[in-house]
């Protein structure tokens, strides 16, 4: 229920997050640029570098946007062509795969039709991706489960209904290797609808780890999730915002994603655990900030301690305050001088 393994490495409750530069299109049809986004997503700490394979003829309507769909998108091109330009060629998926692997990143790839997952599976992945567009295409999304990899299910727009009947579909196949992301599908995402405490429903609901697919602006998004308990975060990545393509503008440059997997490391690191305890940091702070028992006069051996006698300051090298009560009343065996801490010693403690 809490992990899943994806590569080398567990992903998971209890487990560093799994952070995933999705390079998209922004290879720009470019199997060099592919290769140094690649790279680029390595150098700058991420675990995963993601890719889409779909074809334009076998994921979209050419005539379905040309007459039916006014809202289709602020692309200025027709959607079929930005489709085309952004398609990944399926000859050059063996060398990403490869080329992953020299570098030491995980190859992850959302198959967008059946043909692609055969061609998948003949390279070998560890994991699938499957975007929230696809998680009422139930057919592709069972004929991906039957391969037994691990799944990463994006939930943008959608219900919780279609949520569980993409999971019931998946579980059907035997394969329970399941992560849920919840996301916006938006590019880019408004931060005010991010919704990341969507991700606590996700996990009590269907008993999986959680993570969030971000297309927002900025880090606060992934910060937030991880913070509420994400084991994987995805951002869009790119070298250049400022280039054509429909994912550049949205999408994390390389300072900004180093910024992020950087700060995601400092946040795992600062939640700890969920034992309340001293820190090593706290150690002498406790002695400064912290008031023990002081002799406000000059106390003679053999008298009793009263109100009049003792006071409560900084630090704490004495009887600790919280025992005043028992100090109150006991006889002083030793000369205790004003402004020196009250020890156990100094008291009778026979009577205690």
């Amino acid at each position: 229920m809490n992990k899943v393994r994806i590569g080398n490495r567990w992903v998971g409750e209890g487990e560093p997050t799994y952070i995933i530069a999705e390079i998209g299109s922004n290879f720009d049809g470019s199997l060099a640029q592919a290769k140094m986004l690649i790279a680029l997503s390595k150098e700058v700490g991420a675990d995963a570098a993601k890719f889409q394979s779909f074809l334009p003829d076998k994921i979209i309507a050419k005539r379905g946007f040309q007459t039916k769909v006014s809202f289709q998108s602020k692309w200025e091109k027709p959607v079929y062509q930005v489709y085309s330009e952004a398609e990944l060629p399926r000859e050059w998926l063996g060398q990403l795969a490869e080329y992953c692997k020299e570098k030491g990143i995980d190859f992850l790839v959302s198959p967008y039709d059946m043909e692609a997952v055969d061609r998948l599976e003949q390279i070998g992945v560890s994991a699938y991706k499957i975007g929230s567009g696809d998680i009422t295409y139930l057919p592709l999304v069972e004929y991906i489960a039957k391969e037994g990899k691990p799944i990463i299910l994006a939930t943008g727009a959608s219900s919780i209904g279609e949520i569980e009947n993409a999971v019931d579909a998946i579980r059907s196949t035997g394969n329970n290797d399941i992560v849920l992301l919840q996301c916006v599908t938006n590019y880019p995402s408004p931060i005010e609808q991010a919704n990341i405490r969507a991700m606590a429903t996700l996990r009590q609901r269907f008993c999986v780890p959680v993570g969030y697919s971000d297309h927002s602006q900025g880090s606060i998004v992934s910060l937030g999730a991880v913070a509420l308990g994400a084991c994987i975060i995805e951002k869009h990545f790119t070298f250049d915002k400022t280039r054509e393509g429909p994912d550049h503008p949205f999408a994390m440059d390389v300072l900004e994603m180093a910024s992020l997997v950087h700060d995601i490391r400092l946040l795992e690191n600062a939640l700890g655990s969920p034992i309340k305890d001293v820190t090593d940091a706290e150690s002498e702070t406790r002695i400064i900030q912290r008031r023990s028992i002081f002799a406000k006069v000059d106390i003679c051996a053999n008298s009793i301690i009263t109100t009049g006698m003792i006071e409560c300051l900084r630090p704490s090298i004495g009887i600790p305050p919280e025992y005043i009560g028992v100090v109150l009343g006991k006889k002083a065996i030793t000369n205790i001088k004003a402004g020196e801490p009250i020890a156990w010693d100094d008291i009778d403690k026979t009577v205690l």
